[in-house]
């Protein structure tokens, strides 16, 4: 079978074809493709979610015996439950089935352990000093939250499989479902099992990190994880340490890293990266719609004829946005050319407010725009604007127009915006981008990659990108659309249905 290195849309769609002959596909992920609601009249209708992966994966279910599960998200969602739902303009249907856990299980899955606890670890973002804390309530939360969903879920694929007239692909998102292929594997025999497929989004660190976890924690994760029969993370280092975590955590286990396997309790886990990307072909449709058009002008109106340099970002701490203003700040102390000539927008949108750390983080914020307003404003220039809000046409509108595009994460799974960036921009915009996002990996050589915490170097990489040369700049901004281009989300996809082929899954 061919690489898909340079396989086209035409080519993944016969790939899937091929593959689902005799299979059928089993979704798993803490949210479905689909949220409902109830009208008024007592009608329900939906919405369908947005995003590159919901677009791959709904795309993949379409044609083939196909149910996406997950947890349900409103009163209706919890009424539907279960059924089929026509998410095309055809008559092809997809299943979705909804779960309904326990509300305070739920509370414990998703806000004690799935958030805070694994993604802070895994983003490298605990004052280890302090935090975490891990007492018994948090192990209430982890026995009676975390464990109890992945069962659930585990027990809705195993019945999803039994009622399949093909033996199905099985692909589990994220680190919500850490625990589900292994419930699933142990309680199915041999030949009724499906192959199992975990993707994990967010960044897999180092085996130290992991030591911050308790014993029984840390090996659960990392059994329930080996229970697949392949597993996916965003960069080639998150292959390496996962498999040197395994090889430190665990007893009786064999690590294979030329081949990137993890041989456990008699059974074979491939591990691959597989980068996620973007749906090019929707986020350009988007781009040149009317609303689009509109918030374009009111942004360029905003910046007038000055650069702009862009972020558009969740507001947490792994984001890094604090020292991002600081570069900021720094080159205009350092550069004062750039007083007046420049704007900083940044659009951000809330995220986790309910936890603590997030609240402070985004006072935090809002006081680094503040000292730099109040340094360098004057009558007739404001160097930082903050835009609060999830408005996706208003981030692609702002996409269009960026001079410099700063994505300076201290860590971060892949980091979509710097995808989608060189996609629609008109500008010839140049990418600042912080070496320990995942997008690093396919875009460095195009982009100016700085260390997240070295504000010095950021602030000289702004400044660079600001007075490059038009022809230079040019270049590399075409080099990055083509990046993307050529690895999108069909991409991702199909590497993953090729590489369980040529595996034999």
């Amino acid at each position: 079978m061919k690489s898909t290195d340079d396989v086209d849309q035409k080519r993944c769609v016969e790939l899937q074809a091929d593959f689902f002959l005799d299979r059928s596909l089993i979704i798993a992920a803490n949210r479905g493709p689909v949220m409902f609601q109830t009208a008024e009249d007592g009608s329900r209708t939906f919405t369908r979610g947005s995003g590159g992966l919901v677009t791959a994966l709904v795309g993949l279910a379409q044609q083939i015996e196909a149910t996406w599960i997950g947890c349900a998200r409103t009163d209706a969602d919890t009424e539907w439950k279960r059924g089929n739902i026509a998410l095309w303009k055809s008559k092809d249907t997809m299943r979705v089935h909804f779960l309904s856990p326990d509300p305070d299980a739920y509370e414990r899955y998703y806000n004690v352990i799935a958030n805070p606890l694994l993604w802070f670890l895994q983003h490298s973002m605990w004052d280890v000093p302090r935090k975490p804390i891990i007492d018994r309530s948090t192990w209430a939360a982890w026995n009676e939250g975390y464990v109890t969903i992945n069962q659930l879920f585990a027990k809705a694929i195993i019945e999803q499989t039994k009622e399949s007239t093909k033996r199905p692909l099985v692909m589990l998102q994220d680190y919500h479902l850490y625990l589900t292929p292994r419930m699933v594997r142990s309680q199915l025999r041999p030949s009724e099992r499906p192959t199992l497929s975990h993707f994990i989004h967010i960044p897999w660190p180092g085996p130290d990190y992991w030591s911050i976890l308790p014993p029984k924690m840390r090996t659960d994760i990392l059994e329930g994880l080996l229970g697949a029969d392949l597993l996916g993370f965003q960069t080639h280092d998150d292959v390496l340490n996962f498999i040197r975590t395994c090889q430190q955590y665990l007893k009786r286990v064999g690590v294979r890293y030329k081949i990137q396997r993890v041989w456990y309790r008699n059974h074979a886990t491939h591990i691959r990266a597989f980068p996620i990307s973007i749906d090019v072909q929707a986020l350009r449709r988007l781009a040149r719609s009317a609303e689009v058009a509109q918030l374009r002008a009111e942004i360029e109106e905003m910046i007038g004829d000055r650069q702009l340099v862009l972020r558009i970002e969740r507001i947490e701490p792994s984001k890094n946005i604090v020292r991002g203003f600081k570069a900021f700040e720094e080159m205009l102390t350092l550069y004062p050319q750039h007083r007046e000539q420049v704007m900083f927008v940044a659009i951000l949108v809330p995220s986790r407010m309910d936890l603590g750390e997030y609240r402070d983080y985004l006072d935090e914020v809002m006081a680094a725009a503040g000292q730099i307003n109040a340094s360098f404003a004057t009558g007739s220039w404001e160097p930082v604007r903050i835009l609060v809000g999830e408005k996706y046409e208003r981030a692609v509108a702002a996409l269009q127009s960026y001079d410099v595009l700063l994505v300076n994460s201290i860590a971060d799974g892949m980091n979509l915006v710097a995808k989608e960036g060189p996609i629609v921009n008109k500008r010839h915009g140049q990418l600042v981008l912080s070496e320990r996002t995942g997008a690093r990996e396919q875009l460095e050589s195009p982009a100016l990659v700085i260390s997240p915490c070295d504000i010095s170097a950021t602030a000289d990489a702004l400044h660079e990108a600001l007075t490059m040369p038009k022809n230079q700049r040019r270049q590399r901004a075409q080099e990055l659309r083509t990046l993307v281009e050529k690895e999108d989300v069909f991409w991702w996809l199909c590497r993953q249905l090729e590489t369980a082929d040529q595996l034999g899954l």
